[in-house]
């Protein structure tokens, strides 16, 4: 079919790659084995895009389009440069013939390349990189986030962010780093960083960031599927099933997060019988593997998915068994301390001792200075501050909250409840 032209072509171009970049990149980067040249190559197909898709349409096959792009332009590389000669005697014939044409075939399945996106989780996440940056480059490359949404999700200045990203880059270049998923001690040497992205990807699809769109189920679905096959990479590891399980459960509730024009709808008003119950009964499976697995006392994961499964067994807001929830936080609280946690934590306890309870621990980490930018911090307080019918308090911390907030129907949310909606 030939591609027909498009009302808004740079929009729609705009949201495939943010969609397809992650698959791109990391297909790309085990050519040329370099995730930075990786992600130029990326970009260079976005240009290629940019200049020929207002003219010509946006084709049927976007995705394939855009990977078939940068693949090229990745042979033409390596075929140009110098210190690419050794590669291009292994593996260049090979890509000659196997490279996809420019106009790519329906065929096309990003599916194919689930290794590919494990493969770039592992390499981001060297040892060689601090912790701080292999989650900057990793969410960067696979969950496509931007500089800004980056520094915004950690609360740090995006100069810090970018210099981060770009000095993970050229260390994993200089250190010749290979792009593969490793084995034994070195797989699990890697493994806490691992699990960590994976959660963060997922989160940022679950509740974005900054933009126009509540949820953004192509990174959920990504973290999901890397969450299975690390799963079935590693089955004796107890944190790997936590993970898993947790992102089941998580995602059994995407279609009644949002309402009919895209709206959050919070926990208590979503409709459970709209959450997925076939998800609901993997994360079961995938939490008992946890618990199965296990030697000691549960990790954060597993803690966190125990959580989950609470809400998923409660089949209305009501039966939610928040006793439990509580006592679970605590122990994610000494487990993996954090002021998140404590926030969530308060939330809990709101629910199974009253709202009085809940905002002194929320009082008590107001001051930490990760929760001085974070809308949720507000958020919980107005709504601590409402059901003790301060309601003047609790718009002023709704109003607060809003104007924190980068997400535009959370944005939006917010200010109903501030206003008494």
């Amino acid at each position: 079919m030939t591609p027909q032209p498009t009302a808004d072509p740079h929009g729609a171009i705009e949201t495939v790659f943010r969609i397809e970049s992650p698959r791109v990149i990391a297909a790309v980067a085990r050519t040329v084995r370099d995730v930075g040249i990786a992600e130029e190559l990326a970009q260079d197909a976005l240009v290629a895009a940019l200049e020929q898709w207002p003219r010509d349409g946006v084709p049927d096959n976007p995705g394939a389009w855009l990977m078939a792009a940068a693949k090229h332009r990745a042979v033409d590389l390596i075929r140009r440069r110098e210190n690419y000669a050794r590669k291009l005697a292994e593996i260049g014939r090979d890509l000659e013939t196997t490279a996809p044409p420019e106009e790519p075939s329906a065929s096309y399945d990003p599916d194919d390349i689930d290794d590919d996106l494990l493969r770039l989780v592992f390499t981001t996440c060297h040892p060689v990189l601090s912790a701080e940056a292999r989650i900057a480059l990793t969410l960067r490359l696979l969950g496509g986030l931007t500089t800004p949404e980056i520094a915004r999700a950690f609360l740090v200045p995006e100069a810090t962010v970018a210099q981060r990203i770009v000095r993970a880059k050229r260390t994993l270049a200089t250190r010749n780093i290979a792009f593969e998923v490793p084995y034994g001690p070195d797989r699990e040497a890697r493994l806490g960083s691992v699990l960590d992205v994976i959660y963060l990807v997922f989160n940022e699809g679950y509740a974005a960031t900054a933009g126009d769109d509540w949820l953004r189920p192509a990174l959920c679905e990504d973290a999901l599927r890397l969450a299975r096959l690390l799963a079935g990479l590693m089955p004796k590891e107890p944190e790997v099933h936590g993970l898993a399980a947790l992102l089941e459960f998580q995602s059994s509730r995407a279609t009644a997060r949002t309402g009919p024009s895209g709206e959050p709808v919070l926990l208590k008003d979503q409709n459970r019988r709209r959450w997925n119950r076939m998800l609901v009964a993997r994360g079961i499976t995938a939490l008992d593997r946890a618990g199965a697995t296990a030697t000691g006392a549960p990790g954060p994961y597993a803690l966190q998915a125990a959580i989950a499964a609470c809400h998923a067994h409660a089949y209305t807001y009501e039966e939610t068994d928040w006793r439990t929830i509580a006592t679970l936080y605590g122990l994610l609280s000494a487990r993996s301390p954090s002021p998140v946690v404590e926030l969530n934590r308060a939330v809990a306890v709101s629910m199974a001792q009253g709202p009085e309870p809940a905002l002194e621990i929320v009082d008590a980490i107001a001051s930490e200075p990760a929760l001085r930018e974070y809308h949720l911090l507000p958020s919980v307080r107005g709504d601590l501050l409402l059901r003790l019918g301060r309601t003047a308090e609790a718009r002023a911390e709704f109003e607060r909250a809003a104007g924190l907030t980068r997400n535009e129907p959370e944005r939006e949310m917010l200010l109903r409840r501030a206003a008494g909606g």
